[in-house]
């Protein structure tokens, strides 16, 4: 009796034995599975194991074709750091110093005392005849330890007379800047007989590394949008348009979002000879009054609200700082919508 209760005591123990193997091997597999899932969710890890020489290969083809189309991509605006995310990844600032109708000698002081009151987003243009003049101002405040280029975002515009050799105005707009590379470069106006072939020129100086971002400007209708977007292989980053409390923009800015394109706003306060209009505008003067602000920073932090990157024009070192200090008040929702009830889809230039 007692050897065959020691056979049963043996026999209960390997099967309790092969139970606990069973299980553990399970409990191995599912865990197993947990990990491949979560990897396989946050899009870390690839089934397909490439080698390190592979890798290099594709990280050549993706520098070799760089492609800034990110549809859906998130353009909302980080006003805490006063910047954006654009389609190709690179950071933007929203709040920038426009240089329109300055001379050499206004764009250096502008952008001298635009860098050193915290802007870092700089706007100028070819047609603009000053580029010499914000280089200047630019190395000025690096001299003084202001800023480092890589902290400064510098925009120039393509004027509609270069768009027949694209390259040499590049070239041209690097020389006359002083720089290395242009932040962003956009054609300054729609051409459809020219600009496809001006925008490739662009895409070709960003595979060179002389350009990091491109655009465009002054394309107000999604056709037209479509035309240069379907004939070209970099998605603009931006679209520059006049843009302000009485033309928000509304149907391109819809239409932008299907490519990640944020929306930048020339004139953002009227333009010249248009600002006192938008000024004295009794929605805008009762909600500045409300916060104890300008006008003019009521309207500029609507658009960094609204989702307008603002590059304002001035050569009045106090307005430059004046116009710098939004970023310590918050318009309301309803506040918000009284600003975009101004809306009446009215531009004031005719260019």
């Amino acid at each position: 009796m007692k050897k065959i209760c020691s056979i049963l005591i043996v026999l209960l123990l390997c099967i309790a034995f092969t139970g606990c193997s069973q299980a553990g091997n399970q409990s191995a597999t599912d865990s197993g599975t947990e990990i491949s899932q979560s990897k396989s969710d946050g899009e870390e890890d690839s089934s397909t194991e490439i080698s390190q020489g592979d890798l290099s290969s594709v990280d050549n083809e993706a520098a070799e074709q760089p492609t800034q189309s990110l549809a859906g991509s998130n353009t909302e605006f980080d006003l805490e750091k006063g910047t954006v995310l654009l389609n190709n990844g690179i950071e933007m600032p929203i709040l920038g110093i426009g240089t329109f109708r300055l001379s050499d000698e206004e764009a250096e002081n502008s952008v001298y005392w635009a860098l050193r009151d915290g802007y870092r987003l700089i706007d100028t243009a070819r047609i603009y005849g000053n580029e010499a003049g914000v280089g200047k101002g630019i190395q000025r405040a690096i001299d003084e330890g202001f800023v480092t280029r890589e902290e400064i975002f510098v925009t120039t515009k393509m004027w509609t007379d270069d768009y027949d050799d694209g390259d040499r105005a590049i070239e041209n707009s690097l020389g006359r800047l002083g720089l290395d590379y242009i932040d962003l470069m956009i054609l300054h106006h729609s051409e459809p007989d020219s600009d496809v072939g001006a925008y490739q020129a662009m895409e070709r100086a960003v595979r060179a590394g002389k350009l990091r971002s491109i655009g465009l400007s002054n394309y107000y209708t999604p056709d037209d949008f479509d035309r240069l977007v379907e004939a070209t292989t970099i998605v603009p980053v931006l679209l520059q348009n006049e843009t302000h409390p009485y033309h928000q923009s509304m149907e391109m800015k819809e239409h932008l979002k299907e490519y990640g394109t944020v929306m930048e706003s020339w004139f953002p306060l009227g333009g010249r000879g248009n600002t006192q209009t938008l000024f004295g505008d009794e929605t805008i003067v009762s909600i500045a009054e409300e916060h104890g602000k300008t006008s003019a920073q009521i309207i500029l932090r609507w658009h960094l609200q609204a989702g307008n990157i603002a590059i304002p024009g001035s050569s009045n070192e106090d307005h430059i700082q004046e116009n710098y200090e939004i970023f310590d008040f918050e318009l309301s929702e309803e506040e918000m919508q009284r600003m975009s009830d101004l809306d009446r889809n009215e531009r004031f230039a005719g260019y």
